[in-house]
């Protein structure tokens, strides 16, 4: 397709051939640049411009000029005496081709402006990523490792938009030798076993060749499955490949013992607002690969505008740069949209439409406003996994703040886990084992409270079931707290396991005897009936667990008098 337009431009096949393999054969564009900046190595006299400068002028101008009415027709004719006047003027400069062929040391523009402003301004050094302080100090693991071109195996484990991979990415950039580290990116996602072998296979050829060493790369590893992950364990063990997995979930959980034994797991931390801001800032600051490449112009933003977006992101840098370049490009549809009201004639400060707004205070600086930020944003963004870690630690708070007796604490993080999605039922499930486990005897109608709010969330569900959620939170973290019952039961589970008594009948005198047979053998003699003899002691445990005590309780509970 390249060859063919470069051939309707009127360039001869070789010197087409020539300028297409001399940039890769991908760009008409690069291929034309190419052509008009060098000196072609053919026959001058087939590359002259004069054979193919008309037919690329007519190109040039079908591509970057609308097309224009043939006036030719309607001009009037010229007298002899008129044509030869014409003749004796000074020739008109020739229209000029675009300025990128026409001045070559000119910057070609970002073509790439499609790509999201987080992938343009990844850092590419461990020096420019923030907010891991812990893993690459001077003197961490890291640190060490690149210094010395002995990279371990590694497995980066953190919330998302918190720099794993773009920590795996700037390893191979920081190496102390540029020819130190050859980096090679999978996606569990997209990639199975057949891949990862691949990858392996060239990694061992290049390491004969060239002894430079393979970083695979394998983002979200925890979705491979025991066979897939098991495939790297023979690689990594004999040095094929220094292996770099990256995962959002808990590795404890999500990966085998063998390949957690073969790696160092590295946690990351969410980023603080701070650095959120930092990321921000160098957002707008970088015009070649920041704000101003999403929009086109520079875009102010105000300090409320990066404080809002940080404090809004639960440490997510994607979600943040994510934001900020969608509130640019809104502030942007604002600008074009008041300037175009401008070059229909209208008067934006007596229009009607913008009386009552602020579009054309901020249209002229293209200014993103507080709003831009709330649009793009929509809600605060909650890190919440309703299958995974996050799940189980916050309802982990909720119920230790429970336990703690501390009412806010508890009534927040029921907020949290209702704001992130989670079912409402499954924390009413976790209410009714909290009023037997934790409050137990020490307050008895805990438990109907937890059921009847069991019951209303399943009758009229979210959002309406929150303040009943939230009544039982309150109740069950204000009232008294007593192990006693899930003590019991544990202790009396335990001697079931491991005492002699495990498999010991049943005493006689407690078994029934329906049966005139039972009662010859024995069964309920001796037996004392409590109604009729209130004062009368007798046994109920099995004779190895004489006198063993599970329930540490009053033997009558004192009255509030």
């Amino acid at each position: 397709m390249e060859m063919q337009q470069l051939l309707s431009m009127g360039f001869p096949d070789e010197l087409a051939a020539q300028a297409l393999a001399a940039t890769g054969g991908k760009s008409t564009v690069k291929a034309t640049e190419w052509i008009l900046t060098h000196k072609p190595n053919s026959n001058p006299s087939t590359t002259t411009s004069s054979s193919f400068q008309p037919k690329l002028d007519r190109f040039f101008l079908s591509q970057s000029s609308p097309p224009q009415d043939d006036q030719s027709s309607k001009r009037p004719k010229l007298s002899h005496s008129q044509q030869q006047q014409q003749q004796q003027q000074p020739p008109q400069p020739q229209q000029q081709w675009p300025s990128l062929f026409f001045n070559p040391s000119k910057k070609p523009p970002n073509t790439n402006i499609h790509e999201p402003l987080y992938e343009r301004l990844r850092p590419r050094i461990l020096d420019d990523v923030v907010g891991q302080d812990h893993l690459l100090s001077t003197n961490s693991l890291l640190r060490s490792a690149i210094q010395r071109n002995r990279l371990p195996s590694i497995l980066l484990w953190g919330p998302p938009g918190t720099g794993k991979t773009t920590i795996a990415k700037a390893i191979v950039s920081s190496a102390t030798s540029a020819t130190s580290y050859r980096f090679v990116s999978l996606s569990a996602v997209t990639s199975g076993v057949k891949d990862v072998r691949d990858a392996v296979e060239e990694a061992r050829k290049l390491r004969l060749k060239t002894n430079q060493t393979t970083v695979l790369f394998v983002d979200e590893v925890h979705r491979f499955n025991k066979s897939q992950q098991d495939s790297f364990l023979p690689v990594i063990e004999d040095g094929s490949i220094v292996f770099v997995g990256a995962t959002t979930e808990n590795p404890s959980f999500h990966l085998i013992t063998p390949l957690l034994s073969r790696c160092r797991v590295l946690t990351l931390n969410p980023l603080q607002p701070h650095h959120l801001a930092l990321l921000l800032n160098r957002a707008v600051m970088d015009h070649d690969k920041g704000l101003m490449q999403s929009v086109g112009f520079h875009v102010d933003v105000s300090e409320q505008v990066v404080d809002f977006i940080s404090n809004n992101c639960d440490g997510d840098a994607r979600v943040a740069l994510n934001a900020l370049e969608i509130a640019a490009v809104t502030a942007a549809a604002r600008v074009q949209h008041v300037k175009q009201k401008e070059g229909e004639g209208v008067d934006v400060d007596e229009d009607a439409d913008f009386q009552n707004n602020e579009e054309h205070k901020v249209a002229a600086a293209a200014a993103i406003t507080l709003d831009d930020a709330k649009e793009a944003l929509q809600c605060k963004h909650l890190a919440y996994d309703k299958a995974g870690e996050e799940h189980y630690n916050l309802i982990s708070a909720l119920h230790k703040s429970m336990r703690g007796s501390d009412a806010n604490a508890a009534i927040y993080w029921l907020a949290r886990m209702l704001q992130g999605g989670e079912e409402p039922l499954y924390i009413a499930r976790r209410l009714v084992r909290f009023a037997s486990e934790d409050v137990g005897l020490a307050d008895p109608s805990a438990l109907t409270q937890a059921v009847s709010c069991y019951q209303a969330c399943h009758f009229i569900g979210m959002p309406e079931c929150n303040v009943i959620l939230a009544q039982c939170v309150a109740y069950l973290a204000l009232a008294p707290k007593s192990i006693a019952v899930y003590r019991a039961i544990e202790a009396a589970q335990k001697a079931v396991r491991e005492s002699a008594g495990q498999n010991e009948g049943v005493p006689l005198h407690l078994r029934n005897a329906p049966t005139k047979l039972m009662k010859e053998i024995g069964y309920a003699k001796g037996y004392i009936y409590p109604p009729d003899n209130p004062s009368a002691t007798q046994s109920y445990l099995p004779p190895s667990l004489q006198d063993y005590k599970f329930l540490e309780w009053p033997d009558r509970i004192p009255s509030d008098g």
